[in-house]
């Protein structure tokens, strides 16, 4: 059986130290900064976001351990038509019983584990799914058909996810299929035409179907600065946070603008956080840490032994890469809010624990990266 063909120290020792060590960094990084700011919140629940990110860092930890161990190949293949039914049920299931604010249903409650965020854990199936169906295509990607195949399977979820109600998340999705598509070699010519279609498409859409309150909160969120009350309140905080912070930041314990941003400064705006309280310096390793994360995925894509595992790889690079540039940028005040989490920063279970199946996957890859004895693969 080829699941048993290469030892377990073998396997051990084909782990991949940098992501490891790129994503336990930031995950420190995380814990500390939830730490400096307890005192942001009532008597009792700064310590609990703390606990809570610690077991999520520690579960989420040993299940790359764990999965690195197992052969993605085998267990892809043996569920590939279970990814796309799989996905659907999960988004109708929050859409019914799911519950959240302004339209956002997208948290269900477990009992016995809480509120969690499903469509995290979507887009790993989708990442896998879309990446087997990139494979299946790779001799005729660029054909019409094949590219149309491509957008409809986008779409899908895409537009399940718009139909939700999480148009951020629906961001993140977009981006990461973008990214893997260009990844495994779609003519630009392509993009060049989405990018022409978009542009034509956009004042029929801005005039015909976005009231005038939708069109306040898109503008509000590229320039907060002309709804400071309300639309753009939390983005100006935000930037002050990081601005009052410098070059060194004003320490573990110093530091005042952070409490402005009340409920989110745990989660959506904690990298403002970040920056308050160390500073520049904080703020710089964090990014280099995600670039080279990023960068050593692409790499690991590049020496894969499958060609739907290199797109594995770029569609959880891409991940991280959208949502960490969505999230910077909002906390930055050039970008709308939407409700995005920073890569292994923000508190969040779900995008915590996502995170981490997804570098899981990566692992994988990693350790089975190479033949399995007396094994050979198809030309």
């Amino acid at each position: 059986m080829k699941e048993f063909s290469i030892p377990l120290k073998e396997k051990i020792r084909r782990i991949d130290p940098i992501v490891l060590l790129c994503v336990i960094s930031m995950n420190v990084m995380s814990i500390v900064t939830l730490l400096s700011e307890v005192d942001a919140f009532a008597e009792g629940v700064g310590m609990w976001y703390v606990r809570m990110q610690t077991i999520v860092s520690v579960a989420g930890l040993l299940a790359v351990l764990v999965f690195a161990f197992i052969d993605y190949d085998a267990l892809f293949q043996k569920t590939k038509y279970l990814l796309i039914p799989l996905s659907i049920v999960i988004i109708l299931i929050v859409k019914r019983f799911g519950h959240g604010e302004n339209g956002n249903d997208n948290w269900i409650t477990i009992p016995g584990i809480g509120n969690i965020q499903p469509t995290e854990f979507v887009k790993l199936l989708m990442i896998v799914a879309f990446a087997m169906h990139l494979d299946r295509l790779k001799d005729k990607l660029n054909e019409p058909l094949s590219v149309l195949r491509l957008g409809i399977h986008a779409g899908l979820y895409v537009g399940l996810i718009v139909w939700q109600g999480d148009t951020g998340m629906a961001l993140v999705y977009l981006g990461i299929l973008i990214v893997m598509v260009f990844g495994a070699g779609v003519s630009y010519w392509y993009f060049a035409g989405g990018g022409v279609a978009a542009v034509l498409a956009f004042p029929t859409l801005w005039n015909g179907y976005l009231s005038n309150v939708q069109k306040k909160r898109i503008i509000a969120g590229f320039n907060p600065d002309i709804d400071p009350l309300d639309r753009g309140w939390q983005a100006i905080a935000s930037r002050s946070a990081i601005i009052a912070g410098g070059f060194r930041g004003a320490g573990f314990n110093g530091g005042t603008k952070y409490y402005t941003l009340h409920w989110a400064a745990q989660s959506d705006f904690i990298f403002s956080v970040l920056a308050e309280k160390f500073g520049f310096l904080g703020t710089f390793l964090y990014l280099a840490l995600v670039v080279t994360l990023i960068l050593r995925i692409f790499w690991i894509a590049r020496g894969t032994r499958k060609n739907y595992a290199s797109y594995i790889c770029i569609g959880v690079a891409g991940m991280i890469l959208v949502q960490a540039a969505e999230n910077i940028g909002m906390c930055l005040a050039i970008l709308p809010v939407v409700g995005i989490t920073c890569p292994f920063l923000s508190y969040g279970p779900s995008s915590l624990f996502s995170m981490y199946l997804a570098i899981a996957m990566v692992e994988s890859i990693c350790t089975h990266q190479q033949k399995y004895y007396f094994e050979r693969e198809p030309e």
